[in-house]
């Protein structure tokens, strides 16, 4: 490897001088391969189609490096609640989200609960970072349903004429971050990059518009395109995808793991749910594991339980949790749920420890009802393990009870339980695991991140600060068409693209 090292140090040197004076130019690059012949191995691959690029591009230096180097370690990134969060009940399936609509919303108190989250688990030891809300109203969703005029106005006769469409214009589903993509590390990928795959969120129309504003946010928060690639949502018939919420990276160690996408339909016999839609399509999950340049021999492939999408379970992570080599999941998770294990510890060098709950433990409807799998389970820096819960499992005492015993047990590395209160996002349907997009990093990729976005106690004080300024006490239906409120809305994040120093993020800034 020194020899490695020493040729890609000499190749580094000189591409640096020959291209320092035109590493501002826009150039185009189809393919380039350099080959070290003196090791007789390739160094570096890629294909860019960008009109910016740095140096590093050129290189690929960190590729080359051994894995057990640059150990991979997970961050969470939790996007900010925004200031129009509501409840609307815009989301068919989610139980939580259908019983509240209607209720008056704590927009300040869902974003301080969310931001002390961030805090706790920073605190921990674990890296953590935050993803800047979207504007919302939403105008543009408005414009292409036909209202015209100015902004007051276009929020007036919506509200009037179509309050189904304000809504939706308004929500503030984008708080939940584990929709916002999927990701997987450079180690585990065929060009050595992270690739995140922004999710198309097809399936509700509140949450389609989604999209653009997220890739936008992605590839300013992942800037360093040499390292990262940020991938655009799919597109095309019965390609629906909701994110890393259907999508678990399982690993025995701190190197390479294994993908494990989960679906709740596919085109052929197997059955579907009844009573609500799949949200994930069999044909989405390859295509994005297509993307993000997984080989064939670390992914693998599970149907949802359609009984269990009919209970409330519209996600992949409201009914397992995995991290490392532990998976947490209820028995009714799966279809073909023994052969699914199966494989999965094949493929992690049978190193998997699956811990299955009995639905005479905890029932579909507690699971439901508390969001004990949509809790974190995380690694912390001793090596333990520790579940991340709403404060709703522990009011319901099956899976109170539960935790208790998980913990005192020995064949999991799971050693604790940190209880947080996340009422107002529970009341729209969505748990600790659904506000954070997990993104595994080794220490070269998080050095890559733009600073801002990563959790520092003056910067946190300073969120705090700008959501007690900015964001009401509460939100009601009549609440969404006041002007005054969209304007509030735009001078807020002006203020916050100065705190996370990202000028120009949206587009009333442009």
């Amino acid at each position: 490897m020194g020899s490695i090292e020493a040729s890609i140090g000499g190749v580094q040197e000189s591409m640096n001088s020959k291209w320092h004076e035109d590493i501002r130019l826009a150039r185009r690059v189809e393919r380039t391969t350099i080959e070290c012949n003196d090791v007789g191995s390739r160094i570096l691959r890629w294909k860019e189609d960008r009109l910016q690029f740095s140096v590093r591009i050129c290189l690929g230096y960190a590729a080359m490096m051994p894995s057990e180097n640059h150990p991979v370690q997970e961050a969470n990134f939790d996007s900010i609640v925004g200031p129009t969060h509501n409840y609307a009940g815009l989301s068919p399936g989610n139980v939580a989200s259908a019983s509240n609509q209607g209720e008056v919303s704590r927009p300040r108190e869902a974003a301080l609960q969310g931001l002390a989250k961030m805090r706790s688990l920073a605190e921990m030891g674990l890296v953590q970072g935050w993803l800047p809300p979207h504007e919302r109203p939403h105008l543009d969703l408005l414009r292409a349903e036909g209202f015209e005029g100015n902004d007051s106005a276009m929020l007036a006769a919506a509200a009037t004429e179509a309050p189904h469409l304000l809504a939706r214009a308004s929500s503030s589903s984008f708080m939940w971050a584990a929709n916002a993509a999927t990701v997987a590390p450079g180690v585990d990928t065929d060009d050595h990059r992270l690739h995140l795959v922004v999710a198309n969120l097809q399936t509700m129309p509140h949450r389609r518009i989604e999209s653009p504003t997220t890739e936008r946010i992605l590839r300013r928060v992942f800037p360093d395109e040499a390292r990262v690639q940020v991938h655009a949502a799919i597109h095309g018939d019965g390609l629906t995808d909701e994110g890393a919420a259907n999508h678990t990276r399982l690993a025995s160690g701190d190197g390479a793991g294994i993908h494990f996408f989960v679906y709740g339909s596919a085109d052929d016999a197997t059955p579907g749910p009844r009573r609500f839609v799949a949200r994930q399509t069999l044909a989405a999950s390859l295509a994005v594991a297509d993307l993000l340049r997984v080989p064939e021999s670390r992914r693998v492939f599970a149907q949802q339980n359609p009984a269990a999408i009919d209970a409330g379970v519209f996600h992949n992570d409201v009914i397992s949790v995995g991290n490392r080599n532990v998976l947490l999941f209820h028995e009714s998770a799966f279809l073909n749920q023994e052969s699914v294990l199966t494989e999965l510890d094949r493929r992690i060098d049978g190193a998997l420890i699956p811990i299955s709950v009995a639905a005479s433990e905890v029932s579909l409807e507690e699971a439901v009802g508390s969001y004990l799998f949509n809790s974190q389970l995380v690694t912390l820096p001793n090596g333990s393990m520790s579940l991340i819960c709403p404060a709703e499992c522990r009011e319901i005492p099956a899976v109170s009870d539960l935790l208790d015993r998980l913990v005192a047990r020995s064949d999991n590395p799971i050693e604790g339980v940190r209880v947080f209160d996340l009422r107002q996002s529970m009341r729209n349907g969505g748990g600790p695991a659904c506000l954070r997009l997990r993104v595994p990093l080794d220490d070269r990729d998080l050095s890559s991140v733009h600073p801002p976005c990563l959790y520092s106690p003056e910067r946190y004080e300073r969120l705090v600060a700008w959501v007690e300024q900015w964001y009401p006490e509460e939100i009601s239906d009549s609440d969404l068409a006041d002007p005054g409120r969209l304007e509030s809305v735009r001078e807020a994040l002006d203020a916050l693209t100065v705190i996370l120093e990202l000028p120009g993020l949206y587009a009333f800034q442009r």
